[in-house]
């Protein structure tokens, strides 16, 4: 038996991955609509991990001169014949990334940025000797790989903003053919800049170099940009003509970016993992790009590599621990009651409908809520299911793993809220010492009327009770004189949280449980009969403590009641 191709984990270069035979799925379609549909300057805007890195490596290794057709072989676009005697490498390109073009200052930022434009000029050292350059020509390349005292890339200021342009303009007098433009992650400078106050002086730069090289630059063939979020044309695309943006509301290219289900089901019955089927579309699937159903490439493909290695593993969180949360720290610092209510709606599995504004700047992300909406749609934390008669955008959570995301921070949110009011906080937990069940009840259910609540569907019991828990914990926490733990083992079993305030020698134990149909007092019986049949004092007073202090609460949506015994 044929042994089966290797997942490309973290690989995003399209030529180590057909040379090394790592699974691919075809995207070379991409190249003969972009062909057909060519417009002078064209962008692509998809959330982070959605293949937008592979498919720019993959059109510089079509289009640049010298190029290995081999790679192409089998695939899509090598059954169209006429296109790829025309194009397949017959361009010089020029490809860079702006990924990681950041710095806590503007000096720092702009270092990165010539270290990218330098290296790539470098791989055209054959200009600096070249016959069809003027000498000038070839002394301003040399300018371009300068290298200073420290080793870095000395091009001035004035230098680095005609850098691309210059550039182009020597590849295409060597070549005697017009220059192809490839900017990965064009928006990230201006992500980083903003986060750290220097966004007026990368805006005024980035939008100089992109001018220069794309609006007046008549050895421009044409140039593909893609990044996560649409940037004004007013801020750094001003003036250019023929410039077309492709969004995740269009249908255009949709299926260019992300795998559709059928593409799902191939790579799962590749591997032998469509019993994984439902599992996967679950967590994974959910996106609407246009009007296709799509899932998110790098989760699929690093589930599967999981499933090679232990068949029997759950699906787990993959794109969180690849994408930012900040634009959800940031949402959060700025929700009210109405957008929290909104929150909750949406993690309950319904929907809201908002204006997605396609075009800001990131200082739009700080002038209007709704605008925080628009970037949590944009950035596929949330996805479009269709528009009311008004023109409103129907958002939703695309998919479990999303849905995690949301939840997870529920926690950040109420600890946010809590940690306003200290002395309030206090009170409370020195009311377990006391055993005053009233107010204890009382600011608890206060506390929940401030946070957003677990859904309650689809969701175990188990998990809705775990959900107060860890808010009681987030309020205990760091609470002076207090030893508390969870999920400790005490007695015959593991108690929900004990409490050990050892100069007073008061022990308290706590047990949650959901109060199904709001059977309050039920549940409030149940948890504390479970607290004296499995003996969960012994560890306190082992401990040393002689005064017990026993809890039984019940919680249900944002209401709870509480006994003690």
């Amino acid at each position: 038996m044929r042994e089966k191709a290797n997942l490309p984990i973290g690989i995003e270069d399209f030529g180590r991955i057909r040379r090394d035979g790592f699974y691919y799925v075809d995207k070379t379609g991409l190249i003969k609509s972009l062909l057909e549909h060519m417009a002078y300057v064209n962008l692509f805007t998809r959330p982070r991990r959605f293949g937008k890195t592979l498919n720019m490596s993959m059109l510089k290794y079509f289009f640049e001169t010298g190029s290995e057709g081999t790679l192409f072989d089998g695939l899509a676009i090598s059954r169209e014949k006429e296109l790829c005697e025309k194009y397949m490498g017959k361009f010089p390109v020029i490809s860079i990334s702006l990924k990681e073009v950041e710095g806590d200052g503007f000096e720092g930022a702009k270092r990165i940025l010539r270290s990218v434009i330098g290296d790539e000029a470098v791989r055209f050292s054959f200009l600096s000797e070249s016959g069809r350059l003027t000498a000038t020509e070839r002394q301003q390349y040399k300018k371009l790989i300068e290298l200073d005292n420290n080793g870095e890339y000395a091009m001035s200021d004035e230098l680095l903003s005609k850098s691309l342009l210059m550039l182009s303009r020597f590849l295409e007098k060597h070549y005697g053919q017009n220059t192809i433009i490839l900017i990965d992650e064009y928006d990230v400078p201006l992500d980083k800049a903003y986060q750290y106050g220097y966004y007026d002086a990368m805006v005024n730069l980035i939008r100089i170099l992109f001018g220069r090289a794309l609006k007046t630059n008549n050895s421009l063939y044409f140039a593909v940009l893609s990044g996560c979020l649409r940037i004004s044309k007013e801020s750094i695309f001003t003036g250019l003509n023929n410039f077309n943006v492709y969004t995740i509301k269009d249908v255009q290219y949709n299926e260019y970016f992300g795998f559709t289900d059928a593409e799902v089901r191939e790579i799962l019955e590749y591997y032998g993992f469509m019993d994984k089927y439902d599992a996967v579309k679950e967590w994974y699937d959910g996106y609407h790009f246009g009007e296709l159903e799509i899932y998110c490439p790098w989760d699929v493909i690093s589930y599967c590599h999981a499933l090679k290695m232990s068949p029997s593993i759950v699906p787990q969180n993959y794109w969180v621990n690849t994408s930012s949360n900040s634009i959800i720290r940031k949402f959060i610092d700025r929700a009210d009651a109405t957008a929290r209510d909104e929150v909750e709606r949406l993690i309950s599995g319904g929907s809201i409908y908002k204006k997605i504004h396609q075009e800001l700047t990131y200082r739009d992300l700080d002038a209007k809520m709704d605008h925080l909406w628009s970037v949590l749609f944009t950035t596929g934390y949330l996805t479009q299911r269709g528009k009311d008669k008004e023109g409103l955008t129907k958002l939703a959570i695309p998919n479990r793993e999303i849905g995690w995301i949301f939840e997870e921070q529920i926690q950040e949110w109420f600890e946010w809220e809590t940690k306003r009011d200290a002395k309030k906080r206090e009170e409370f937990c020195l009311a377990f010492e006391e055993n005053d069940t009233a107010f204890i009840e009382k600011c608890f259910t206060s506390y929940l009327r401030k946070t957003i609540s677990i859904r309650d569907t689809n969701v175990k019991k188990e998990m809705k009770e775990n959900f107060y828990h860890g808010i009681l914990l987030g309020l205990f926490a760091g609470m002076d004189g207090w030893k508390v733990k969870s999920n400790a083992e005490a007695g015959e079993g593991y108690s929900d949280i004990c409490v050990e305030v050892e100069d007073k020698e008061i022990g308290i134990i706590i047990e949650f449980k959901y109060a199904e149909k709001a059977e309050f007092e039920e549940g409030c019986k149940k948890a504390l009969k479970q607290i004296d049949d499995r003996n969960y004092q012994e560890l306190l007073l082992d401990d040393g403590m002689t005064k017990i202090r026993k809890y039984g609460i019940a919680c249900y949506k944002k209401r709870c009641r509480v006994i003690s015994g």
